[in-house]
């Protein structure tokens, strides 16, 4: 790896799965990036890879830009406002924050007025992939904010994936993301439904989602949520009860601002109801075995050689 030092300095809060897939996409790109994680071990197993590592988020206020990927608002505000937090340092703060995690637009403003106070921009940019999805290079990103700030880091954003698309002012970006995994609850779902159909009418499930996957209808998505269809493979990506989570903030949304969303509506109580019935851990694209039940009928793995479609593509 060869590190660029005319590129801006990064800094990494939240090395899991995501941030670390994520992480090895700037390293290879030659950024130079130190990371901060809560488990020191996730974050070094990052130094093969030529990352840095630090003990506490404030060690990286000197870097020119700090990406965050947490798990909530409440862990959000720690890492940045909190006891060791990134903004703690009196002499010093990193010009440009871009936040990438699963908060609420409120708990974002929140952080947005504590960067101000310090002279740092704050981008929010939520994501939509997994680490597979990412290793392929198809990791897209919704990003709002102030435009001009947008504009001096979208090199090292077009990095991260394929899309990268701006958004607008402020929060809007999050309302973005939660849009986006309210149609992927109702996309299963219909999935689901259409692939039980087929099946009651004689029809493997393996045929039909080759049909599928190359006529208009295809996508990115139904050739990834392939294998899970076919060969029952529920290893999760995305559980039930976060899927949950997003139809309620989706929702509450549209109650908000006077949208109906009545297939949404339905398909958040099909969401429940399979949550009620213990489907809690597995990927949420085990709604196709719940339709199966409620049609009469017992899905069985076909062990067919079918793929996702995610080849992983170099930086």
């Amino acid at each position: 790896m060869v590190t660029h030092t005319d590129r801006p300095t990064i800094g990494w809060i939240g090395t899991g799965r995501m941030g670390a897939a994520l992480v090895r996409r700037l390293l290879a790109a030659g950024y130079d990036v130190a990371v901060c994680n809560r488990t020191r071990a996730k974050a070094e197993e990052l130094v093969a890879d030529g990352a840095t590592v630090v003990d506490r988020p404030v060690d990286l206020a000197g870097r020119d830009v700090v990406f965050t990927m947490v798990s909530a608002s409440a862990d959000l505000q720690h890492v940045t406002s909190g006891d060791g937090g990134l903004f703690t340092d009196p002499a010093q703060a990193p010009k440009i924050v871009i936040d990438s995690s699963t908060v609420s637009a409120e708990g974002s403003a929140a952080v947005r007025v504590e960067a101000a106070k310090r002279g740092t921009e704050l981008l929010a940019a939520p994501v939509s992939g997994n680490p597979k999805v990412v290793s392929s290079g198809k990791l897209t990103l919704a990003i709002s904010g102030p435009r001009p700030v947008f504009d001096e880091v979208r090199p090292m954003l077009e990095v991260l994936g394929r899309g990268v698309t701006y958004v607008g002012e402020d929060e809007v970006a999050r309302l973005v993301k939660i849009c986006h995994n309210v149609f992927l609850g109702v996309v299963i779902q219909s999935l689901a439904e259409i692939t039980v159909l087929a099946e009651k009418g004689g029809v493997t499930r393996e045929a039909f989602m080759a049909f599928l996957n190359d006529s208009v209808m295809g996508s990115v998505f139904s050739r990834y949520k392939t294998p899970a269809l076919v060969n029952l493979d529920f290893t999760p990506t995305f559980t039930m009860p976060l899927l949950r989570k997003d139809f309620d903030l989706g929702l509450a949304a549209a109650r908000e601002l006077e949208a109906p969303m009545p297939v949404a509506s339905a398909t958040a109580q099909i969401v429940a109801g399979a949550i009620g019935a213990g489907l809690v851990e597995q990927d949420f694209a085990v709604l196709v075995e719940e339709q199966a039940r409620r049609s009469g009928i017992t899905l069985v793995s076909e062990n067919a050689d079918v793929t996702d479609g995610l080849e992983p593509t170099d930086v």
